[in-house]
């Protein structure tokens, strides 16, 4: 249905077509990089690292060659990340730098450092929500989203690559890949969910899964607010000895794939659900009230014997009502969504994608397990719910692949595996300990 022809060079979409000159001088501008990496920081990287580093060239090549926007995005990002490192030098070499500079420099101070660009960050996702919404009634407010949730993506990556150089400016043994702690790796979640997002946004032609997509982006980065204000979660921290490893710099954002595609897709078998029972508006107007009215009733149960009680409430029970009125108003928002038939596709390319990933990471965390402590797997409560979550779309998969596993119930599996997957990423923070508790609440 949304499909076209594509020219030599890729389509409309920024998708792939033949290579050429772009991919090329993408190529060699990302070589020349590495080359100077490699040439004037040897000290800081292992032989490991350094083969990461080599091997992220053609892996974004062949990116960027996928999806032309990658290539911009990298671009850019990376320009003004040098930018903010060269202000930290005070014009200096890239090698120099005083990170109290955030404070008296403008640019810093207000845009480029690690926590003005996420701040931004949050800030443009929480717009691009509402934009998105708004689009029901208003086609520019929907274009609006898209380039809100652009330039969130845009923020929240030079964030992450100037925090990592803020952690070298803070002392040679503090510097790491920022992916360490909670805060750290919901900046990465929320980006990596919105940047699949957006591909699939031009893949299929339709801003209309922005608003559900963007829900759980939002929920995210309104935790990261909370947990940065409440508990300085964004001050830069040297790793526990554990994580001093050149693993994390595979297994993290390999599993953060996986949470973030399976994020998708459970909100667009939301949104599959909504469009399914569009039509039954009239009949059924009470069954969403009824839902939002016993989640609230058990609120107070869920969460009152816990200090954060009152904060939690308010996080659930807002989500509760905003679930309770998009439920409530089906009818119309269901109009506006891409057909069954595409909806259902994007569910399942998701779940395809991020499986895989999610696969490669759980490989890479039992090597990383007994490179660290001897052993592979100790049934440590994270390894336990990442083994869940990994049985959990594996059936999914194979359910849709043998047996042909189709529409709503696989809308209602893909909407239920989020709450497994939230708690295998959060929950086991908050309510279990082990090994893996570098996070807790």
């Amino acid at each position: 249905m949304w499909e076209h022809d594509m020219s030599a060079s890729g389509d409309a979409r920024g998708q792939r077509g033949r290579p050429d000159w772009t991919d090329a001088a993408y190529f060699v501008l990302l070589g020349l990089g590495v080359v100077y990496a490699l040439t004037q920081y040897p000290q800081a990287m292992d032989i490991y690292e350094k083969a990461i580093l080599v091997g992220a060239v053609p892996l974004l090549v062949w990116m960027g060659w996928l999806w032309r926007p990658l290539r911009t995005l990298t671009v850019v990002s990376g320009l003004a990340a040098l930018l903010a490192i060269w202000l930290y030098s005070a014009g200096g070499g890239l090698h120099q730098g005083d990170i109290t500079r955030a404070e008296s420099v403008f640019l810093l101070k207000y845009l480029l450092s690690s926590q003005s660009a996420i701040l931004w960050m949050c800030a443009l996702f929480v717009l691009a929500t509402l934009s998105y919404w708004v689009g029901y009634v208003s086609s520019t407010a929907a274009w609006l989203g898209s380039g809100l949730t652009w330039a969130a993506v845009y923020a929240g990556t030079i964030g992450m690559l100037v925090r990592w150089r803020e952690g070298h400016l803070l002392g040679p043994d503090i510097g790491h890949i920022p992916v360490s702690n909670l805060y750290e790796v919901f900046v990465m979640f929320a980006v990596i969910t919105a940047l699949f997002y957006l591909y699939y946004e031009r893949r299929y032609a339709t801003r209309a899964l922005g608003g559900f997509v963007l829900l759980v982006v939002s929920s995210a980065v309104i935790f990261l607010l909370w947990y940065s204000i409440t508990r300085d979660a964004y001050q830069i921290q040297p790793l526990v000895p554990a994580l001093k490893s050149w693993w994390m710099k595979l297994h993290v954002p390999a599993n953060f794939i996986g949470y973030g595609t399976f994020a998708l897709a459970a909100m667009v078998g939301f949104a599959y659900l909504v469009k399914e029972h569009s039509e039954t508006v009239s009949r059924k107007r009470l069954i969403p009230l009824f839902l939002l009215g016993a989640i609230m009733c058990a609120e107070p149960f869920m969460f009152g014997s816990r200090q954060v009680s009152a904060t939690w409430m308010l996080y659930f029970g807002g989500g509760a009502l905003v679930v309770g009125a998009i439920l409530a108003l089906r009818g119309p928002i269901g109009r506006h969504l891409p057909s069954l038939e595409v909806l259902d596709d994007i569910m399942y390319r998701a779940i395809a994608v991020g499986f895989a990933f999610f696969t490669v990471a759980t490989i890479l965390g039992a090597l990383w397990a007994a490179d660290a402590w001897g052993t592979y797997w100790q049934w440590d409560p994270k390894e336990t719910w990442a083994l869940i979550v990994w049985l959990n779309y594996a059936a999914w998969l194979h359910m849709r692949l043998m047996k042909g596993l189709r529409g709503t119930m696989a809308a209602y599996w893909a909407l239920g595996g989020l709450l497994i997957t939230s708690f295998a990423f959060l929950g086991v923070n908050m309510f279990l300990s082990g090994l893996h508790s570098y996070g807790e609440l």
